[in-house]
């Protein structure tokens, strides 16, 4: 085991470029079992997420060779098993997003149930509903067993109980294979799905409304390979812009895609975090004095998550990491996972001044100076919170488990280093007792 020791208060600045998106590499890479022809994927993370989902291919029988740095190959011409593997589903929540692909290609799929962050119910009813659509049989006790019809399966017209982000990108994957216009509605439309839609198109879909919450997919019996090169992770962008603005330093991101960071930058702005868009680069300036924007009324502001193009869930966590550093008072709304708050105590524990209201929200009140602390990280997006915190508080801080901020962001402690930070990776040794 691993842990960062961070010593706070120096200023972030300079210059970084974003890596490919986490949740859109993911989908992606499972995209490429719909095809016998090789898939050619760039600007891939090299982060543990990703190398489980390679893992997940290769237990299946395909071939995955890496090309470079951030550039894979996967050739899913040998496959020959429908069972995903058990104690490798475990690592990762995006493990169900082979089943939509195995479904389509092979007409049957055995899914274990996947592992994943502990942030709340995380249903799997809205993939089982879009495959019923298209006509599987669906078993489940403790696994699930998907099979499509000796014919295959049929073109459909459905709607989603809820705006599922992986349940979409399942849909999306058996339905590029299906023949025919299949129309999902009230799909989910986050930066990462309209990815993968675009890469299904690359390779021989064709798909109306990406971006919107109602796609038609006219698929096809067969799919090409491509190559496809990963949009850059607007949830790191954000988590990079909130480190700039807690520790005072002037950072500029590169080769973002301004569309994917309205939202962000509106919210932070309301937290006294100011940004400048110039074409596809983002600007945080430096020495900013943090001051939450009260609503009209001089009413508390509120942050809240939602399915897009709302605030991202994934970066409530930041969000509250930010606040912490800004005068006046905010309420933290997560409305989609009932425990993404309770690490909060962590921080409170730093000196912040946090009040949990219920399960989803927060009240959180600042500036409050943080002081260094021993942590944990339960989750990739907590994880960073913390990593925010640290950086700009008093003493040395460190942060155990930290291979759950590995699942999510690309050789942290280097980049960060890059930037000023004072942060270095060490054997976390158990005590003797």
């Amino acid at each position: 085991m691993e842990k960062f020791v961070i010593e706070g208060g120096v200023p972030l600045s300079g210059t970084i470029v974003p890596a490919g998106n986490k949740n859109g590499a993911l989908p992606v890479l499972a995209a490429c079992l719909l095809t016998d022809d090789e898939v050619i994927l760039r600007n891939v993370p090299r982060i543990n997420d990703v190398e489980a989902m390679a893992l997940l291919l290769e237990s299946l029988g395909a071939r995955v060779r890496w090309l470079g740095e951030q550039e894979v190959a996967v050739d899913a011409s040998t496959v020959d098993s429908h069972e995903v593997d058990r104690e490798l589903a475990e690592r990762i929540r995006a493990s169900f997003l082979l089943a939509g692909p195995l479904l389509a290609r092979f007409g049957r799929a055995y899914m274990p149930p996947p592992g994943g962050d502990v942030i709340g119910r995380r249903r799997l009813d809205p993939h089982l509903d879009a495959f019923r659509a298209l006509g599987a049989t669906v078993r489940h006790g403790h696994d699930i067993e998907l099979e499509a019809p000796a014919l295959g399966l049929r073109n459909c017209d459905f709607l989603m109980d809820e705006p599922s982000v992986m349940g979409t990108e399942n849909a999306l994957m058996a339905a590029a294979l299906t023949p025919g216009p299949t129309v999902i509605r009230n799909a989910a439309s986050e930066p990462h799905v309209q990815d993968l839609a675009r890469m299904l198109v690359a390779m021989g879909a064709s798909i109306d409304g990406i971006g919107s919450n109602v796609m038609t997919v006219h698929g096809t019996t067969s799919l090409r390979g491509c190559t496809h090169t990963i949009a850059p992770d607007h949830i790191e962008i954000g988590s990079f812009m909130a480190l700039a603005g807690v520790t005072g330093g002037e950072l500029i991101v590169k080769d973002t895609v301004p569309q994917d960071l309205r939202m962000i930058r509106l919210v932070f702005d309301r937290l006294g975090l100011r940004s400048e868009q110039r074409g596809a680069e983002v600007i945080v300036p430096g020495r900013q004095e943090l001051v939450v924007r009260n609503d009209l009324g001089d009413y508390m502001p509120k942050v809240e998550d939602g399915p897009w193009p709302a605030f991202p869930a994934d970066l409530t966590s930041i969000a509250l990491a930010l606040a912490t550093q800004a005068a006046g008072s905010v309420i933290i709304h997560e409305k989609m996972f009932e425990n993404r708050l309770f690490f909060t105590d962590k921080l409170q524990l730093m000196g912040a001044a946090i009040t949990i209201c219920d399960p989803h929200r927060a009240i959180v009140v600042g500036p409050r100076q943080l002081h260094a602390a021993r942590l944990e990280s339960p989750d990739i997006r907590a994880g960073m919170a913390m990593l925010i915190a640290a950086l700009c508080a008093e003493g040395l801080t460190e942060i155990g488990n930290i291979r759950q901020i590995d699942r999510g962001y690309e050789r942290i402690d280097e980049r960060l280093r890059q930037l000023g930070a004072r942060i270095e990776r060490v054997d976390d040794v158990p005590a003797h007792v």
